[in-house]
């Protein structure tokens, strides 16, 4: 997985998501919800620039590995997966609008409150660790004599 670039910065914000319907229950037996629900989470991640590297809908959780942009929270990414692809599902799959409203008064909510998440990266905790332990030098520079220069670094 490449680094992203911006107008000012660069890096990764790759994550695993896993998010699951209200109530613990399998709606996704069978293939036509999956594929409704593959296809309304990607929907979404396009519309708001995710970028989906690997989805699996599995009976009773969604499975996401998916970039985000660098400037949009990880609370935020799941919210507009979840909110959004459940708008999409509710106006394909009519039926499941009224089991998850209970009494079919309410505002149906497709997915349970939880979530689970975390940060990937093409290197591990361990090597982050000892990069900044052992090979930070002290800076013996004077930065009054240096002008400002670009940096190519990256």
């Amino acid at each position: 997985m490449e680094l992203k670039r911006t107008k000012h910065a660069i890096g990764q914000s790759a994550y695993h998501f896993v998010w699951r319907p209200k109530y613990n229950v399998k709606i996704f037996l069978k293939e036509y919800p999956r594929l409704i629900a593959e296809q309304a989470i990607k929907e979404v991640a396009v519309k708001w620039k995710i970028e989906i590297i690997e989805l699996k809908v599995m009976p009773d959780h969604i499975h996401c590995f998916a970039q985000i942009p660098a400037d949009m929270s990880v609370s935020f990414a799941l919210q507009v997966l979840k909110g959004g692809s459940a708008r999409i599902i509710f106006k394909k799959c009519t039926k499941w609008k009224a089991f998850f409203s209970l009494d079919g008064r309410r505002k149906p909510h497709l997915w349970s409150p939880g979530k689970f998440f975390r940060s990937v990266g093409s290197v591990t905790s361990e090597v982050i660790e000892n990069y900044i332990k052992y090979s930070q030098e002290e800076w013996n520079v004077d930065f009054r004599d240096m002008k400002q220069k670009q940096i190519n670094a990256f």
